[in-house]
C-alpha cells in the first residue's frame, strides 16, 4: 500500500526511501502521549490490523470516550436530495436565542472511510452553543463503498442546499460557513473550489481543521512517525480510497486534492488550524501560503504540541476547547457575503424536528454510554476480542 503514496516523485521533506528508520514526532502533549501510550500498552488494534467495519465501530467508541456531550435546543434531520444520491443532514440549534443566526456546515473526518453522524455529533453541539450558529452536520457517502468524488458532489450539494435554504433555518444567507475535520477539511475546500467554478453562491468563510489538500502526501515526511495519525493508518485509508479496494483515483487529481487545483482566487475566507505533532502539519500550512498568494484572507492558528484528531476530543484536551472558541469567534466575526442570486432550491425537503422526550432520551443514554466504567468494559471487550481473533488466526496458519 505504501507504493500508493511513495511511487510519485515527492520533492523537499516527503522524499525518503521506503525502508527508512522512522523517529517519533517530538513535543507531543503529555496527556495525548499518555492517552497513546495507554492504548498502545493494553493492545488496542491499530487500524492497519481491522476491517472497515472494525474501524468504524472502533472509532465511534474512541469519540464517544473522549467527547464531551451537550444538549441543544432543538435537533432535526432532513435529506438533501442530489442528483445521485439522498444525503442526510442533522440540524443542531443551539441554546441562544439570537436571529437571525449565522449557519455552518461541518463535514466528518476519517480520512474519506469512518465517521458519521454519530462521531461528529458532540462537535456540532459545541460548535453550536459556542457560536450561537445553527449547524447542519452532513452524512456524505464513504470508502469504499463509494468513491472520494461522490464524497465531493455531497459535499457540495450540500452546501449549495445549505445557502439556499439558510433562512428557512432562521439564518443570514449570507453567513453560512462549511468546515470540517481532516477529510470533512478536504471536503470543504474542494467544496469552496467547486462553487466558484459552477459560478454558484459560495460560504462566507471555509474553516479547516488539519486539512488533508495533497493527497500524494508530498508535504508529510516518510522518515517521521506521527502519533495517533501513523503511516500504517494513513496507508490503510489511501487502500479504501484509492487502492483495489477504493476508486482508483489518482491521489493528485485535483479533484480530491484542493492544493493541485490550477486557480486558487476568489475563494471564501479561511481559518485554518494544525497540530504540530500532525504529519499532516505542513499540508495544512501550504495551503494557507497557497490561499494568500493568490490573494485571500486566510488566518492560521497551528496547536504546536497537539496530534491529529485532538479537535474532536475536547472531553481530554483544553486545547481542543480552544480550538472551538476559535471557530465560534471566527463565525462570529464572519462578513456577509452577498447572496443575491441564492434563489431557494426547490423541492427542499421538511425537516423533521426530534420531539422534547427523544431529546432527553438521547442525553440519558448519551451519558450514561461516558460514565467511566462502560467506558472501561468498552475498551477491554475491544482488546480481549481482538488479541483471542489473532490467536485464533495464528492457529489455522
Amino acid at each position: 500500500m505504501n507504493a500508493i503514496f511513495t511511487q510519485r516523485s515527492m520533492s523537499g521533506a516527503g522524499q525518503h526511501a521506503q525502508g527508512d528508520r522512522k523517529r517519533p514526532m517530538a513535543g507531543v502533549d503529555w496527556r495525548a502521549r499518555a492517552w497513546i501510550d495507554g492504548m498502545d500498552m493494553s493492545g488496542w488494534p491499530s487500524l492497519s490490523h481491522r476491517s472497515v467495519g472494525e474501524a468504524r465501530r472502533d472509532f465511534r467508541f474512541l469519540i464517544r470516550a473522549t467527547s464531551a456531550w451537550q444538549p441543544v435546543r432543538s435537533v432535526g434531520k432532513a435529506v438533501v436530495a442530489s442528483t445521485r444520491a439522498d444525503i442526510p443532514i442533522r440540524i443542531y440549534v443551539p441554546l441562544s436565542r439570537a436571529s437571525p443566526r449565522p449557519l455552518l456546515v461541518w463535514f466528518h473526518g476519517g480520512g474519506f472511510t469512518l465517521g458519521d453522524l454519530e462521531t461528529a455529533d458532540p462537535t456540532c453541539r459545541s460548535l453550536a452553543n459556542r457560536s450561537g450558529a445553527v449547524v447542519v452536520s452532513v452524512d456524505y457517502r464513504r470508502a469504499p463503498e463509494h468513491g472520494c468524488l461522490d464524497a465531493v458532489d455531497d459535499a457540495y450539494a450540500a452546501t449549495q442546499w445549505a445557502i439556499r435554504n439558510a433562512a428557512s433555518l432562521g439564518c443570514d444567507p449570507g453567513r453560512v460557513a462549511i468546515g470540517g475535520d481532516s477529510a470533512g477539511a478536504t471536503l470543504s475546500a474542494l467544496a469552496c473550489l467547486r462553487c466558484r467554478d459552477n459560478n454558484e453562491p459560495s460560504p462566507a468563510l471555509q474553516v479547516l481543521v488539519y486539512p488533508c489538500t495533497d493527497c500524494t502526501m508530498a508535504f508529510c515526511d516518510r522518515s517521521v512517525e506521527g502519533p495517533l495519525l501513523d503511516w500504517s493508518t494513513i496507508d490503510w485509508f489511501g487502500e479504501q480510497c484509492f487502492g483495489e479496494h477504493g476508486s482508483r483515483l489518482d491521489p493528485a487529481d485535483p479533484r480530491i486534492s484542493p492544493y493541485r487545483a490550477k486557480d486558487h482566487s476568489r475563494l471564501p475566507p479561511a481559518l485554518v488550524l494544525t497540530a504540530g505533532a500532525d504529519l499532516l502539519c505542513h499540508d495544512g500550512e501550504a495551503y494557507v501560503e497557497r490561499l494568500r498568494a493568490a490573494g485571500n484572507a486566510a488566518t492560521y492558528h497551528r496547536f504546536e504540541a497537539q496530534v491529529h484528531g485532538f479537535f474532536s476530543m475536547d472531553l481530554a484536551f483544553g486545547d481542543a476547547r480552544r480550538a472551538h472558541r476559535l471557530v465560534a469567534r471566527a463565525m462570529t466575526d464572519m462578513p456577509q457575503r452577498s447572496m443575491s442570486a441564492a434563489a431557494p432550491m426547490p423541492n427542499a425537503l421538511p425537516v423533521t424536528w426530534i420531539n422534547p422526550i427523544q431529546r432527553a432520551a438521547t442525553m440519558v443514554v448519551e451519558l450514561a454510554l461516558r460514565a467511566p466504567l462502560l467506558v472501561a468494559a468498552q475498551f477491554l471487550s475491544t482488546v480481549v476480542t481482538h488479541r483471542m481473533s489473532g490467536a485464533g488466526n495464528s492457529r489455522t496458519h
